[in-house]
């Protein structure tokens, strides 16, 4: 086959590797409707073809050892990590096999080069930024990087290396396809020594951009750590398909600065509005460009990462940009604003313990009759009349400055009462914000005072703290404290669940506190209670492995 063969001859090497039987039908399947994306081979059923709209029976015959035998016959050597390919071609086949090590099943997945998939990132790719690319399986990621190579090498002149552990950039063979370019390609003999290789990379060959295909281990984060500071541009892909799947993989987040616990003195957690144990970025991000590959035309650039990184620390969501390719071809692109209401981050800031214990406050009566069985209850109630009327007031305007939307939302369901969540301050009744933000006395801040805005100031981030706060904004009676109480319990055990950390309560008093540990319990967890009275607490423990 020439060098600068085809696709319709790159597409024929494919259906020639296939049993003539599939492979006929295979053909007619993709001549009327396009778009293959692979062929599947499963001992004892029929095979199978897979478009982008959907699967069709290429033949009632179910597969047999002959079918799955005829494939791997005509097709390059199987490595450790059980796929294989056809020489110069970027088609990937991937084995299943059985205890004994036989083969029971292929995938033939179809490998395309498609020139213009990163328009909608050029910018980005040629600025010279490291850039990581985020997705779900199938989503485009490696067709991106293989363009990644060739724009950069091709029209940018750089020297470009290709660590190509499983050959799928560049293809199998010891020719590398031609959609990398001039692109060099170092194949990698097996996918535990993927990180030596990408070192030897730098270190051999004098790159000024490496590519590297699914980062996924320590070794791996590290060798990517140790190229970006000698200054190489690095654009690569990692497991995961959002930011948030990298801030709580203890393994891969050294790719967005790596994360690590800091203890503040007294009066810094007191200006912060946090507990004294907070988490903090550990280093500069080894990439600068995030960019989650949503849909094939849709992509969020979260750019600075360190910014991104570190808003999220503090339980905020920086909004992305928003890019997406219209029909015409041309981009658009915008900040996208429903990022703050429509995710949170995965890290939430627990309040300073210095409020002392609310529910000290309650009568003794009043404690007796409350059970955590009958809160678990109303919380589900809550729930199910989320979508319930409200309960007569006129709508409010609302501006949460540093106050998560989504937690705002939940607890507008939760008091049912009407309002309306502004984006912007000049548009808002009132404002809600934390400690902090009115300490820096940022914009918005200064610009609600001098319009005479209502500001509402918040001690913490919680549900529990905005009900209060909605509470005394609509003249409703205002949440039980014990209640709380068992809310604030409740994010605390999400955010354990999340984080793998502790997390530090605000101080309650006995009843409260028992209440708070019979909580723990029903979410298999445990606790302990720390500090004197009137100041002891309840902290939630992480999990034993």
């Amino acid at each position: 086959m020439p060098y600068g063969a085809s696709w319709e001859e790159e597409l024929n090497l494919l259906f020639q590797a296939l049993p003539p039987r599939i492979a006929a039908a295979a053909q007619r399947e993709s001549q009327g409707r396009g778009d293959l994306l692979e062929v599947v081979l499963d001992l004892g059923r029929e095979p199978e073809a897979r478009f982008t709209d959907g699967e069709a029976i290429l033949d009632r015959a179910h597969v047999g050892h002959a079918d799955i035998e005829y494939v791997i016959q005509r097709v390059g050597n199987f490595g450790d990590d059980n796929r294989a390919g056809i020489e110069r071609t970027l088609h990937r086949i991937s084995a299943i096999r059985n205890r004994a090590g036989e083969a029971v099943g292929v995938t033939c997945r179809v490998g395309r080069a498609v020139t213009g998939t990163i328009d909608i990132i050029k910018d980005i790719v040629v600025s010279g930024q490291s850039i990581l690319l985020l997705g779900p399986p199938g989503i485009g990621k490696t067709t991106m990087l293989r363009e990644c190579a060739r724009v950069l090498s091709d029209e940018c002149g750089k020297r470009v290396v290709i660590v190509d552990t499983s050959n799928e950039i560049a293809g199998d063979g010891d020719i590398p396809h031609p959609g990398i370019g001039r692109a060099r390609r170092m194949q990698v003999r097996t996918p535990p020594l993927q990180h030596a290789v990408m070192i030897e990379a730098v270190e051999n060959h004098m790159p000024q951009c490496i590519v590297i295909d699914e980062i996924g281990t320590e070794l791996e984060a590290a060798a990517a750590r140790t190229i970006a500071e000698r200054g190489v541009q690095l654009v690569g892909t990692a497991h995961g398909t959002n930011l948030d799947n990298l801030l709580v993989n203890p393994t891969l987040n050294d790719l967005i600065g790596g994360i690590q616990t800091v203890t503040l003195s007294d009066e810094e957690a007191r200006r912060r509005g946090t507990q004294k144990s907070v988490l903090e970025r550990k280093a500069p991000p080894t990439f600068d460009v995030l960019i989650e590959i949503q849909e094939r035309d849709r992509v969020a650039v979260h750019a600075p990462v360190a910014e991104t990184v570190d808003e999220a620390l503090r339980g905020r969501v920086r909004p992305p940009q928003l890019r997406l390719r219209g029909e015409s071809g041309q981009v658009v692109t915008r900040i996208d604003t429903s990022a703050t209401s429509a995710r949170q981050s995965p890290f939430e800031p627990a309040p300073y313990p210095g409020g002392g214990g609310r529910g000290a406050r309650r009568s003794r009566d009043r404690r007796r009759r409350f059970d955590v069985d009958e809160y678990l209850n109303a919380q589900r109630r809550e729930r199910e009349w989320g979508d319930s009327p409200p309960r007569g007031h006129h709508p409010i305007s609302i501006f949460p400055y540093g106050v998560s939307r989504s937690y705002l939302e939940q607890s507008l369901r939760e008091l049912r009462v009407p309002a309306r969540i502004q984006h912007h301050v000049d548009d808002a009744d009132v404002v809600f914000t934390l400690k902090n933000y009115y300490r820096r006395h940022d914009s918005p801040v200064r610009a609600a005072e001098s319009s005479g805005i209502p500001i509402h100031v918040l001690r913490s981030n919680t549900v529990a703290q905005i009900k209060g706060a909605l509470a005394r904004v609509y003249g409703v009676e205002a949440a039980d404290p014990t209640e709380s109480a068992l809310q604030e319990a409740l994010e605390g055990i999400s955010r354990v669940q999340q984080s793998g950390g502790e997390v530090e309560l605000s101080p309650q008093n006995s009843y409260v506190r028992r209440l708070q540990h019979q909580l723990v319990e029903r979410h298999e967890m445990s606790a302990r209670s720390t500090g004197d009275e009137p100041h002891r607490r309840l902290v939630i423990l992480r999990p034993e492995d």
